[in-house]
């Protein structure tokens, strides 16, 4: 069956048993992990005890999940396998072992699959379609940009906050495309002015306060040509936990709106026209007027090339330390000249 990720709780709270497999494919990080925080919790109401974890890369053995699968548990608990495909194919060979697998599924085994979001060829996969036959496939959407103030009201409402109009639309400008960001904002907002109607100011505020760093410094400093203080900043990051994939997010958002931003005026485009195009306003107009005006659009093309090699990195189908280039990135786009480690 297919199922949408804002019907998956429910549709789970209906089902008194577990289907053999479960597929949640998207590119959205936070929602994809709600959806199997949700089918998790499904399982382990429904004593499934075990979890066993495995990464799938262009070397992996297929063979092994099976005979996990079918192998019994020493203390005989029921068994959740979680595959983290991301954007890994399933080749003939792989499709043809999971249907085999599929048509006489072990009893006491669930499949959870993680993947990138699918092609259209995958969809039509015939594996694709033995697990919508056997099991769930629920497929992750993006949330548009019309409809991230409704999603930010929404989340918000449930952590006990609300915006007044100017301010909902600030911090769904500063996290757009990245739901991961927004809810950490979101977090961040409740700490700092919990149970409370939230104004522009206030929003504003929180996201650059200069007491603690956060990505949106990161990338106002590499826009300032402040080198030092973009590594500092982003060593900060890191020991403060922040995920990985949401600094990269920041990053490589910038670097696209300038990458346009700089193709417009090359193309004899007006910048005031181009800014309000992009959204961008306050004091970034002044930066990003500054920083088109010295970095070339081979450079900018240079360092997406990397941000795509430090989105592989996150993946696990890079072995170089993701962090390492997000430093790399932001000291070019600070005007540090050294050599990019991207091809």
């Amino acid at each position: 069956m297919k199922v949408k990720a804002e019907q998956l709780a429910k549709t789970l709270e209906r089902s008194n048993e577990p289907l053999p497999i479960y597929l949640i494919t998207g590119d959205e990080a936070l929602l994809q992990g709600e959806a199997a925080d949700l089918i998790r919790a499904k399982l382990r109401g429904l004593d499934f005890s075990e979890r066993e974890l495995m990464h799938v890369d262009a070397q992996f053995n297929w063979d092994q999940v099976f005979e996990s699968a079918n192998s019994l548990s020493l203390f005989a608990e029921r068994k959740i396998i979680e595959l983290r495909l991301g954007s890994q194919k399933i080749l003939k060979a792989t499709s043809d072992l999971l249907q085999r697998y599929l048509d006489n599924p072990a009893p006491d085994t669930v499949l959870l699959i993680l993947a990138d979001r699918l092609d259209g060829n995958a969809k039509k996969s015939a594996w694709c379609k033995a697990v919508e036959a056997k099991g769930m496939v629920v497929e992750i959407w993006p949330v548009e940009l019309e409809a991230l103030p409704g999603w930010l009201t929404q989340r918000a409402a449930t952590m006990g906050l609300s915006f007044e109009k100017e301010a909902l639309q600030s911090l769904a400008d500063r996290v757009e495309g990245n739901l991961l960001a927004a809810q950490q904002e979101l977090q961040k907002l409740t700490l700092v002015y919990p149970n409370q109607q939230l104004t522009l100011d206030q929003v504003d505020a929180a996201v650059s306060d200069s007491s603690r760093f956060d990505i949106f410094a990161l990338t106002d400093a590499a826009l300032q040509c402040q080198a030092a203080r973009c590594q500092h900043i982003v060593h900060a990051l890191r020991q403060e936990g922040l995920e990985a994939p949401v600094v990269l997010w920041a990053l490589t958002r910038e670097l696209r709106s300038l990458h346009r931003v700089v193709e417009g005026i090359a193309q004899g485009k007006n910048y005031d026209q181009l800014a309000q195009r992009e959204r961008i306003w306050g004091k970034r107009k002044t930066l990003v007027r500054t920083a088109s005006r010295r970095v070339r659009l081979s450079e900018l093309e240079a360092m997406l090339r990397t941000a795509g090699e430090a989105d592989a990195a996150i993946k696990g189908q890079n072995p170089a330390d993701p962090w390492l280039l997000i430093a790399q990135i932001s000291l070019r786009l600070a005007g540090v000249k050294l050599p990019l480690l991207a091809s």
